[in-house]
């Protein structure tokens, strides 16, 4: 239950802004609502450089003021009006941040190249269930009617399509015969298509899939990351240790994010077996059996693969930096147990 009748400040200490990227994401309802804020800049990404030109353009598109000094930014609506928003890339928070501020502006407001995530998709129809004007939902061409009045609303939360299917690599992994149950089927078309290449055994049921690992993995003869509905780049990192039990060489091509690999070095600890071919492709050769060793967590989702390849190494393995699986996963560790 959230009530926010009572907010009495617009300035977002740079302390716990600092600890997570999704920080930004106050910018827009901030604005619909205060029409300023000041905010840090957001932090707790290890995932190589990523700027905030992708927000700071597309507010300043309706006419927002965008002022960056040392280490905070000042956002002032003074002239803003709704209108059109080419986005620089196709960003789930920069789209999430326009709808949240256009719902609260006057006018009809167009986001183009809009994200399709599923939790994009999720926030359109909280607005929509508020009393917003939203169309396009889950397509490039967002429209949203805001200014109308915003009412109190029961919404439940999508389910992470993300930590679904890293369940699924795990079952995957281990050999299990795992039943996940609140699942969009299609939200993973990418990754049933690749698991079922390797030879996993998928049953799709009604909102629901289960998950038979198989004695013998293939290979995938190759990987590329990519936007929604592509695959997902948060699931590289677990399937690819899945792929180290694979017989052949399965071929990695990260094509959204520098540093998203560096969970090889610790894999390697295990025994894996890999090649860099550059910063954004590498090889995996299997079969190879994981020992278990002492490693790190890189990032949420290389945490998620180190969990994955504690699942199948031989011997108690221990983990580090878990803070940012935490981020990621909730109650991972009871969710596996049952």
């Amino acid at each position: 239950k959230i009530q926010t009748r009572e907010i009495r400040t617009t300035e977002i200490p740079l302390d716990m802004v600092k600890k997570m990227r999704a920080s930004i994401l106050l910018v827009g309802p901030m604005l619909a609502r205060a029409k300023q804020i000041q905010i840090g800049y957001p932090g707790g990404c290890v995932l190589g450089k990523r700027p905030l030109d992708t927000h700071l353009d597309a507010f300043r598109e309706l006419g927002v003021n965008v002022r960056e000094e040392g280490e905070s930014i000042f956002f002032e609506m003074n002239e803003s009006k709704a209108g059109k928003v080419v986005l620089k890339e196709i960003s789930v928070t920069g789209t999430e941040n326009i709808l949240m501020l256009a719902a609260g502006m006057n006018g009809e407001t167009e986001i183009r190249l809009a994200a399709q995530e599923p939790h994009v998709v999720d926030l359109c129809r909280f607005l929509i269930s508020a009393g917003v004007f939203v169309s396009g939902e889950g397509t490039h061409v967002v429209t949203v009617r805001g200014g109308s009045a915003i009412h109190g609303i029961q919404h439940r939360v999508v389910s992470d399509y993300l930590e679904i299917g890293t369940l699924a690599i795990a079952a995957a992994a281990t050999g299990g015969d795992v039943l996940i149950r609140d699942v969009h089927i299609h939200d993973l078309d990418a990754l049933w298509q690749k698991l079922l290449e390797a030879g996993v055994v998928l049953d799709f049921l009604d909102h629901a899939v289960r998950v038979r690992g198989v004695k013998r993995l293939e290979a995938i003869a190759k990987i590329d990351t990519g936007i929604f509905p592509k695959f997902p780049s948060d699931l590289q990192a677990p399937f690819m240790v899945l792929m180290t039990q694979a017989h052949g060489v399965s071929k990695v091509f990260e094509t959204l994010f520098e540093g998203r690999l560096n969970y090889l070095f610790e894999l390697e600890k295990m025994g894996a077996r890999f090649e860099f071919l550059n910063p954004h492709q590498a090889i995996i050769i299997g079969p190879t059996p994981l020992r278990a060793a002492p490693i790190a967590s890189c990032d949420i989702r290389a945490g998620a693969g180190m969990i994955v390849a504690a699942l199948m190494a031989k011997g108690t393995t221990e983990i580090s930096s878990i803070n940012y699986i935490d981020r990621g996963y909730e109650r991972l560790d009871e969710k596996l147990r049952s």
